[in-house]
């Protein structure tokens, strides 16, 4: 069942990240630090990406506050460097093999029939034993 105590220390669990950020798709128009609100650049289905290799991902797809913030910081809606130096400090056990991506443009019940479902069933099959949510 999701969100229950650890049944271990922090230092020895695999930590997944999950998080709404989209990856970088040329020709979807202005991605990048500062784009205005794009609906072209969303996803629709949950995606996984190796946690071994940087990865390019944006939050022009998602509603975020463009007056007081910009996007120039990836860490703040994709932290697997932070992760990955938690790591290596002996935060955590380890950084999940895997890093899952989770659509925003879905209506309550498709997220908790369909998205959580799947995100749950990667984060197991990964050997995760919590998850940091990185919701944008």
């Amino acid at each position: 069942m999701p969100f229950q105590p650890l049944k271990k220390p922090l230092a020895e669990c695999r930590v997944a990240l999950i998080t709404t950020a989209a990856p970088y798709q040329p020709g979807k128009g202005n991605q990048g630090p500062g784009a205005p609100y794009n609906a072209a650049a969303k996803f629709y289905s949950v995606y996984s990406g190796d946690t071994a290799v940087d990865h390019d991902l944006r939050v022009s797809h998602v509603a975020i506050d463009r007056v007081h913030t910009t996007a120039e910081d990836s860490d703040t809606w994709f932290p697997l460097p932070q992760l990955r130096r938690c790591a290596a400090a002996g935060l955590i056990g380890e950084v999940a093999p895997r890093f899952h991506g989770a659509p925003t443009n879905r209506s309550h019940r498709t997220t908790i029939e369909q998205d959580c479902p799947e995100l749950l069933a990667r984060c197991l099959a990964d050997g995760a034993h919590a998850a940091v949510l990185v919701a944008n």
